[in-house]
């Protein structure tokens, strides 16, 4: 045997990132299914089951369509089924899926208007109140929000959004990104008058990348009808018209729908309120261990916590890339880099999907060894303070 030669760590990866998350062992196990025929009766009653199932996790009555691509694909559908070349669309700097939401967007021949933040907070709702209000000729023909924004840490007011499009008297379709918040913080598209959302497979849902969803309004149903940007693949109306019996216009990912039935089941089973308290708790507990080690959270509004992840700012001349080498190096786990402005400003802790009490806790001791072994100034007892609070004490 090789004296130098790499061995594997024993024990298993810890994958702390905010997305893809952690695959339970039912869904895996699901996916290992034999592949049926896709155009088969058995597939048509799961393709019906999982559309049903959809509208209760995205809390509407109405469609859900199914693309195997990623979230960036859904994007794509919720801009080219719904406005045509030229069209002014509002968005939010809140992040980095923001900006990149906005890059498509101007890509597609669209004219994006963006406001922008600090990346330390959700979507500034007095300014794209403000900017409603002034658009008096009804040009902006969209709202584009990112409902948690994975690079920030920070969760927009969806609601509050709604409300400030309704006082301006807007007809603008409201859309969506709920890539990392679908089935872990709350959310509702129908109550909150959404037109189009849009969602991924590897995040709050525990699958592999590979999914990505448009939960679509009458409303934008009926812009689909009349926009002229170029739609192929993503268009809605073939695929809804397929999903009608259970099937799909052109081959679907199946394997990664029997992981999609499995997923559902668990989150149904557990009660999507209990879902999104769990995330919440696990999400207080690291702020807690965050504050306890003397660092800064990103988010600088406790309004706008997310309950999916917690962003970390580092002191002044410390590098969290790293702190995240010595961590997966030493403790062989992974924890997200920062994007953009933020790259080497700040880590990420992923907690959402199939994540437990006693998953956060390895999570957090690995984040306060680390810290120590990278010489980054800190106190003691991050951990100690988060299982004070989830124990109750």
């Amino acid at each position: 045997m090789l004296q130098n030669a790499p061995h594997r760590p024993a024990g298993r990866h810890f994958l702390q990132i905010p997305g893809p998350t952690n695959v339970p062992d039912p869904v895996l196990r699901a996916i290992d299914n034999p592949t049926i025929d896709h155009r088969g009766p058995d597939f048509g009653r799961l393709g019906l089951r999982l559309l049903d199932n959809l509208r209760q996790v995205f809390r509407t009555a109405g469609p859900v369509v199914i693309y195997p691509a990623s979230g960036t694909g859904a994007w794509e559908a919720a801009l080219v089924n719904t406005l045509s070349p030229g069209d002014t669309v509002l968005m939010c700097r809140t992040g980095w899926f923001a900006t990149l939401w906005k890059d498509m967007a101007e890509r597609l021949g669209l004219q994006p208007i963006f406001l922008d933040t600090d990346w330390r907070r959700g979507a500034d709702v007095p300014a794209l109140a403000a900017a409603l209000a002034a658009d008096t000729g009804h040009r902006i023909k969209a709202v584009c929000v990112v409902h948690n924004e994975t690079s920030t840490g920070c969760t927009s007011r969806i609601d509050e959004v709604r409300a400030a499009m309704d006082a301006a008297k807007h007809p603008a379709l409201l859309m969506v990104d709920t890539i990392s918040s679908l089935a872990s913080i709350d959310y509702r598209h129908d109550e909150w008058g959404v037109d189009v959302t849009v969602a991924g497979s590897q995040k709050g849902l525990m699958l592999p990348p590979g999914l990505s969803f448009n939960a679509v309004s009458q409303k934008a149903l009926q812009a689909a009808e009349t926009a002229r940007l170029p739609r192929s693949y993503w268009d809605w109306r073939p695929m809804l018209a397929a999903n009608g019996t259970g099937f799909f216009p052109y081959t679907p990912a199946t394997n990664l729908l029997y992981g999609l039935d499995a997923a559902l089941t668990l989150l149904l089973e557990e009660g999507l309120e209990n879902v999104f308290a769990r995330h919440s708790r696990h999400a207080e507990a690291t702020r807690r261990a965050v504050r306890a080690w003397g660092l800064e959270i990103q988010c600088a509004d406790p309004r706008h916590y997310s309950s999916s992840l917690t962003a970390v700012r580092l002191p002044d001349g410390h590098s969290s890339n790293a702190l995240r080498a010595v961590i997966l190096e030493k403790f062989n786990m992974s924890l997200g880099n920062g994007l953009g402005p933020l790259n080497d400003r700040v880590f990420r802790i992923g907690h959402l999907g199939d994540f437990s009490d006693l998953m956060l806790v390895g999570t957090l001791g690995g984040v306060e060894m680390g810290l120590a072994l990278a010489g980054v100034p800190h106190r003691a007892g991050g951990v100690q303070a988060a299982l004070n609070y989830l124990a109750g004490v």
